[in-house]
């Protein structure tokens, strides 16, 4: 995803987008294998499905490793909202007293 179309998306957002994504990748991946193992096919629709299989687990690969950022700055969003909100309560407590 562009960084552009990230700063217009809140990171929860991209990730529940994301999570959806490779569900669906993950269930075509799934329904691609099932009719590689029970059908009987020609050469070139097996071929065909084999280059189906493959794209889709690229596709897979790429949307797990996507999250994987996302989350990974996630992380970094909230660490940064609790020290911000550590900080302000120091402030506070400091100013009150």
């Amino acid at each position: 995803m562009t960084k552009k179309k990230r700063e217009n998306l809140g990171v929860a957002l991209e990730i529940d987008g994301l999570e959806e994504k490779l569900a669906q990748c993950q269930r075509d991946l799934e329904a691609v294998r099932d009719r590689l193992d029970h059908a009987e096919m020609t050469p070139e629709a097996r071929r065909s499905l084999e280059k189906e299989k493959s794209s889709l687990m690229s596709k897979a690969s790429h949307y797990e490793k996507e999250l994987r950022l996302l989350r990974r700055e996630n992380r970094k969003n909230m660490l940064l909202s609790v020290a911000i909100f550590v900080l302000l309560s120091l402030v506070y407590v400091c100013w009150t007293m």
